[in-house]
């Protein structure tokens, strides 16, 4: 593999890594490995309390993020109902508690076509979202009101996995740019209720599956049985 003239690493990201730790680390094992710098992005950010694909390119296939960036996406999501937190994951503990006793499956299965097709989301205060230059969470963290504008974006579907109060599990297929802390959070004021992200997983960019991505823990291993090219 030529690393310097550009690659593809589908990495399956671990539970709390930040998608910048994983980039360093890849980045410091090409470096050892090539005896001299290289540079390494990511195409598209995965929260650290979400797993799955991550697509880390190399050399001159970072000139590639945008156009991968853009592949339709997979996640299963377990949200939790009758609840929210700050961030609408468990980052944050919860912060108030609402009524599900009217919450059936079927209810459920009555909302969630209002979801699907082009719609506008308001992204999470905790977001990587810019306001004038600085991260969205960046001000939440320090207090400051944050208010974001509504983007468009494109659900292609949404299938229920599991129903069992208070928890639900979806798979969603969707595009660039859709926050799935704000669509629980969308779900659970649809249901008249609360929801936050319990879990998150990323199982699919474009044509890169999870079940076909590296372990992070096993590159180093990868890495000796690969032909690498080296560049003198």
């Amino acid at each position: 593999m030529d690393f310097q003239k550009g690659e593809i690493i589908a990495i399956d990201k671990p539970y709390e890594w930040t998608s910048f730790g994983v980039v360093s680390r890849i980045r410091g094992m090409l470096s050892e490995r090539l005896q001299s710098k290289i540079k390494v992005g990511h195409a598209g950010t995965l929260d650290p309390l979400a797993t799955g694909v991550i697509l880390l390119c190399t050399g001159k296939a970072t000139k590639r993020i945008e156009e991968l960036q853009a592949g339709t996406k997979e996640y299963i999501a377990t949200l939790k109902l009758g609840a929210t937190t700050a961030s609408f994951d468990m980052e944050h503990p919860e912060d108030a508690h609402f009524p599900t006793e009217h919450i059936t499956r079927s209810l459920i299965e009555s909302i969630l076509p209002d979801f699907i097709g082009e719609i506008e989301q308001i992204p999470p205060v905790y977001s990587a979202c810019k306001i004038e230059g600085t991260h969205a969470y960046h001000l939440a963290r320090q207090g400051k009101e944050v208010t974001l504008k509504p983007k468009k974006l494109v659900i292609d579907e949404i299938e229920i996995q599991y129903f069992e109060m208070p928890l639900l599990t979806l798979r969603i297929v969707c595009s660039k740019g859709t926050y799935i802390r704000a669509l629980a959070r969308d779900i659970g004021q649809a249901l008249h209720s609360g929801a936050y992200l319990t879990a998150l997983r990323r199982t699919r960019i474009g044509k890169y599956r999870a079940e076909d991505c590296l372990q992070l823990e096993d590159v180093p291993k990868w890495l000796d049985e690969i032909d690498i090219k080296i560049e003198k």
